[in-house]
């Protein structure tokens, strides 16, 4: 079984593209708010019905129900609100989230946890710490989030299909956010061939960028998050061994230690199965340790 802890619409929509990709025969919707999971599981359920996928989804408001559990989606806490950062839902949200772990060290003990809470990287950290879980057992859905918005900015770019767009992003989950060019392509062929330094600088500032863009304009970003989560729930369930960006603990990887931050990290049936460190140039560097210190500066305003 599949939990998602916070039925919002990023969690709503995490269980309907998993569900749509039959990651998993049950899925779990749980929520505090009374009836929201049980409507939204209902609501999904009758689209599935049609579409003839033979996936149940659930509602509760019960924390015991996600016993047995593979793998736990946290969800739950404030959204973003227009002019807001995601360190601003810092102390807001790292309550929530020690609550939530709680009644997964009770109920899943042995399941995989991806925190989506934002500030993504320190919310990481509070689950992988309160969890005392394997370090692989915990990474957060951030770079995959970033790297979608970066692809569809190449491909206005270059007008180039999306299918052979392949691109990075790793770095804290937020307003210093690391796209990287130098490692992403067209087929194979660096975006460099395709796109002037200009051109490409404009391309990493729009993927900073845009998130509070979409916020501004609808409230709140929704399919895109939903669709990244339920990528890396699929490399989990189907052991794809993908290169993905996540959020994990760092211990010596890129010269940190005591730190969760987004990095490439190989994505299969036990989790975080390596992770990858990129010969990162000065400039790359300079910007991944910017931050690094940002999110180090939140854990330690957390007093954690």
């Amino acid at each position: 079984m599949i939990t998602i802890i916070g039925s919002g619409k990023v969690g709503g929509d995490a269980a309907l593209f998993s569900a749509l990709k039959h990651l998993d025969d049950q899925i779990l919707l749980l929520d505090v708010v009374d009836g929201l999971p049980q409507g939204e599981a209902m609501d999904i359920n009758h689209m599935l019905s049609e579409q003839g996928i033979d996936v149940q989804v659930t509602g509760s408001n019960n924390f015991a129900d996600m016993k047995g559990s593979k793998i736990v989606v946290v969800v739950a806490g404030s959204g973003r609100k227009p002019g807001m950062t995601r360190m601003d839902l810092l102390k807001i949200n790292a309550n929530v989230v020690k609550s939530v772990v709680e009644n997964i060290k009770k109920y899943a003990n042995e399941s995989m946890i991806i925190p989506v809470t934002n500030p993504l990287d320190p919310m990481a950290y509070v689950t992988y710490k309160s969890s005392g879980f394997e370090k692989n057992r915990v990474f957060g859905m951030g770079g995959m989030l970033d790297l979608s918005r970066f692809r569809q900015f190449i491909h206005e770019a270059t007008g180039h299909s999306r299918d052979s767009i392949r691109a990075l992003v790793i770095g804290e989950h937020g307003e210093n956010m690391l796209p990287l060019p130098r490692f992403s392509s067209v087929s194979g062929i660096p975006l460099s061939s395709f796109l002037s330094k200009e051109k490409l600088d404009e391309i990493v500032q729009n993927t900073k960028q845009v998130a509070a863009k979409v916020i501004e304009l609808k409230g709140a970003t929704v399919h895109a998050p939903g669709n990244a989560i339920s990528a890396i729930i699929e490399s989990v369930v189907r052991d794809r061994k993908q290169v993905i960006p996540v959020a994990t603990y760092l211990d010596g990887e890129y010269g940190h230690s005591d730190v969760t931050i987004g990095v490439p990290a190989i994505i299969g049936k036990k989790g975080v199965e390596k992770i990858i460190e990129l010969d990162l140039n000065d400039e790359e560097k300079q910007a991944f340790d910017l931050g690094v210190k940002n999110v180090k500066e939140a854990i330690s305003g957390m007093g954690i």
